[in-house]
C-alpha cells in the first residue's frame, strides 16, 4: 500500500527522483559520519592532537559554508548537469587530495574539498532538485530524495571499512575518487540530462508568481522565526554524536551497546521520512515543522532522566524520528513558502547556516562538558532551545509570494 502511494511521483519524473536520491547518498563521501572513521589514522599520520585535528576539520567546514553561500545560487543559473559536474569534480579532487596528502595544508585542503563538494553541494543539489521539479507529490519526492542520507550512513561505512582493511586509509580515498568519477559521474549526468533549465522554471512554487529573491527572504521576519527550528536537529545531533564517548561515559552506557542502538536511529530515520513525505503533501511543510521537533524533545527527556539499558535504543530511535521528519520538511518548506525560481540561492543561505552551526556544535558542547556541566544540565539547555524553537515556528504565518 505504501509503495502504491509513493508510485505517482516516480511516474511523474523517475529520472530526477532517482537523481535526487543519488545526489544525497553521494554526499556521504563528505559527511562527518564517514570522515570520522579515519580520525585515529589521520591523527597518527600527521601527529595531531584531538584539538588540533578538530580545529583543522572545523575550519575546513566553516570555509565550506562560506563557499556554499557564494556558489549555491549556481543552481538557479546553470543547468543541473553542469552544476552536478562541478560538484562531483570538486569531491573527487578532495578524495585524491586526502589520499595523497603528506603535509597538513594538503589535509586541510582535502577536508575543504570533500566537505564543499560532498556534504555541502551534493546535499544542496539533491534537495533543491526534489523541491524544484515536483509540485503535486513534492513531499513524497523530497522524502525519497532525503532517504539517500540514511542509505549512505548504512552502506558507505561498510565499504570504507573493507577498503581500509585491504588498501589502507590513503588507498581507500584514492578508490573513492575512482568511484566518484567512474560510477557516480556518468550515472548522475545521465539522470539529469533532461532536466528543465532552472531559469525556465517559475511556477512550481505555491503560486504562479516567480517567487521570492534571496534578498526578499532575508527581509522576511518569518524566515528568522523558522530558523531556530530549522537548525535544532542538525546542531543537537552533531553535538551529541561528536561527543558520544563523553555522553555514554556520563550515563554509564557501554560504547558497544550505544553503537548497536544506532539500528533504532536508522529505523526511525527511514520511517519518519516516508510518513513526513505523505503528511507534507496533505498539510504542508510549514505546518508540520513544529511537530517534527517533538521526538527530539522527547529524546532529550529520555537522555536526561534515564540510565536504563534500553534508554539508548529509545533515545536514538526518537532522535532518528526527528532527523527523518526534519530532512523531509526542510526540503519542502522553502519552495512551498518562497517559490522555486530562486530556490538555489535561498537554500544555499539555509544550507550554509546549517553547515556553520554543525561546525560550532562540537565546540559549544565541548566547552560545556569541560566546565563540568552534567547530563541533566546539558539536556535542560538543549530541551529549552528545542521548546523555544517549536513555539517560534508555531507563530509564523504563511505569506503570499512576492511578485
Amino acid at each position: 500500500m505504501l509503495f502504491r502511494r509513493l508510485l505517482p511521483f516516480l511516474q511523474e519524473n523517475p529520472s530526477l527522483a532517482l537523481f535526487a536520491l543519488l545526489a544525497t547518498a553521494s554526499s556521504g563521501f563528505g559527511q562527518t559520519f564517514l570522515l570520522g572513521l579515519f580520525g585515529d589514522q589521520i591523527r597518527e599520520a600527521f601527529d595531531l592532537s584531538h584539538s588540533a585535528y578538530g580545529l583543522t576539520y572545523s575550519l575546513a567546514t566553516l570555509c565550506s559554508a562560506a563557499l556554499l553561500l557564494r556558489f549555491g545560487s549556481l543552481l538557479d543559473r546553470w543547468s543541473l548537469s553542469r552544476v552536478t559536474l562541478m560538484a562531483l569534480m570538486v569531491l573527487s579532487a578532495g578524495c585524491l587530495m586526502l589520499g595523497l596528502s603528506r603535509y597538513l595544508w594538503m589535509l586541510a585542503l582535502g577536508f575543504l574539498l570533500v566537505r564543499f563538494g560532498g556534504q555541502a553541494m551534493l546535499s544542496h543539489i539533491g534537495m533543491t532538485t526534489a523541491g524544484r521539479y515536483f509540485t503535486r507529490h513534492r513531499g513524497k519526492v523530497v522524502a525519497f530524495g532525503a532517504s539517500g542520507f540514511p542509505l549512505s550512513e548504512a552502506l558507505l561505512p561498510l565499504l570504507i571499512a573493507a577498503l581500509v582493511a585491504s588498501v589502507g586509509w590513503r588507498g581507500s580515498w584514492m578508490v573513492s575518487a575512482g568511484i566518484v568519477l567512474a560510477v557516480l559521474l556518468p550515472c548522475m549526468l545521465w539522470l539529469s540530462h533532461n532536466a528543465t533549465h532552472p531559469q525556465a522554471t517559475t511556477g512550481n512554487g505555491s503560486s504562479d508568481s516567480p517567487g521570492w529573491t534571496r534578498a526578499e527572504v532575508l527581509r522576511d521576519r518569518g524566515f528568522y522565526l523558522l530558523l531556530p527550528a530549522s537548525l535544532a536537529v542538525p546542531f543537537i545531533v552533531t553535538a551529541l554524536f561528536f561527543h558520544q564517548g563523553a555522553i555514554t561515559a556520563l550515563k554509564g552506557w557501554s560504547l558497544e551497546e550505544f553503537a548497536r542502538a544506532f539500528l533504532s536511529y536508522g529505523a526511525g530515520h527511514l520511517a519518519s521520512l516516508l510518513l513526513a513525505g505523505i503528511l507534507i503533501d496533505r498539510v504542508g511543510a510549514q505546518r508540520l515543522l513544529p511537530f517534527s521537533l517533538m521526538p527530539l524533545l522527547a529524546s532529550l527527556v529520555v537522555l536526561g532522566i534515564s540510565g536504563a539499558i534500553w534508554a539508548p535504543w529509545l533515545f536514538l530511535g526518537l532522535l532518528g524520528l526527528s532527523q527523518g521528519a526534519m530532512n523531509a520538511t526542510l526540503g519542502a518548506l522553502w519552495p512551498e513558502r518562497y517559490g522555486v525560481r530562486h530556490i538555489g540561492a535561498i537554500r544555499s543561505v539555509m544550507q550554509a547556516i546549517m553547515v556553520f552551526s554543525t561546525a560550532l556544535a562540537p565546540v559549544a558542547l565541548g566547552l560545556l562538558l569541560d566546565t563540568g556541566t552534567g547530563i541533566t544540565g546539558l539536556t535542560i539547555l538543549l530541551a529549552s532551545y528545542t521548546t523555544g524553537s517549536i513555539l517560534l515556528a508555531s507563530l509564523v504565518r504563511r505569506p503570499g509570494l512576492a511578485g
